[in-house]
């Protein structure tokens, strides 16, 4: 998994775990700020060609981390991560389970997120305990403007309302780590998308705790742009708390739908 190493649980410990692990199934939906993004409403998702709308790849991760952090808990949240893929559309409404399994590699607790029995996986995340070293600042690429937002609102209790059940959040008063791909959807979506947009891949790491309330600064920069069904960027983005980093991505979204988006 590029980017992403993660070596404290190998082997016989990750298998224990990933029986441990449960699966956790959920009615997806979106969340009302998702209509800012035509793709996830009814009418905008059939003009690009889908016949209901999609819900956005960012619920869908909220919905993956269930068992990766109903399994290793807080340690998860302030320094695990993974990649998540998503492959093929989550509809509005459909029951989503998201089955956890030790990856082919034996390092990573995967989760497939699948509508019905047999169904191929729409999304994939790829979860590692621990996500290595710290990045560096961000280093060339194409800059973008930086973002502040205090993450309240739509921003501190995005998982809940989102539909992930894990009550740790609420608890301990910190940020879902659903919400870190969910900033970094922000800087596509008022800087770079063109009309509807999709968000195709992550991988998110977490650097620390943060409490509902704190303030993010978001700093993103373009590393790629290319055409694959639709015109595509890959960000480079770091979020940081009173100046210290607390979680970087590498982030891929289709800005600019072709004619046949079936991401």
């Amino acid at each position: 998994m590029t980017g992403v190493a993660g070596d404290r649980y190998l082997g016989h410990d990750l298998a224990m775990a990933a029986v441990q692990a449960e699966t956790f199934s959920v009615r997806a939906h979106n969340l009302a700020e998702h209509a800012r993004n035509a793709i996830h409403t009814d009418a905008g998702a059939r003009a690009a060609g889908f016949p209901l709308a999609l819900v956005a790849g960012v619920t869908t991760y909220a919905y993956l981390t269930h068992p990766p952090a109903a399994l290793w808990g807080l340690d998860w949240v302030r320094s695990g991560g993974g990649e998540v893929r998503f492959m093929r559309p989550v509809f509005e409404h459909d029951l989503l389970d998201c089955v956890p399994h030790v990856g082919a590699d034996g390092t990573t607790l995967v989760i497939d997120g699948c509508v019905g029995e047999g169904d191929r996986p729409r999304a994939v995340f790829s979860a590692v305990a621990a996500c290595g070293v710290t990045p560096p600042p961000l280093d060339g690429g194409e800059r973008l403007r930086p973002m502040s937002i205090e993450l309240t609102g739509e921003w501190g209790d995005y998982g809940a309302r989102a539909g992930d059940t894990l009550a740790i959040y609420a608890e301990h008063g910190i940020v879902h780590p659903a919400v870190w791909p969910a900033l970094a959807n922000a800087v596509v979506h008022t800087q770079l998308a063109r009309g509807s947009w999709i968000h195709t891949r992550s991988i998110v790491r977490h650097h620390a705790l943060v409490p509902i309330s704190a303030v993010a600064v978001v700093s993103a920069a373009v590393v790629d742009r290319f055409k694959r069904t639709g015109e595509r960027v890959v960000l480079d983005v770091r979020i940081e708390v009173d100046g210290a980093l607390v979680a970087s991505l590498e982030h891929e979204a289709i800005i600019a739908l072709g004619t046949s988006s079936g991401a």
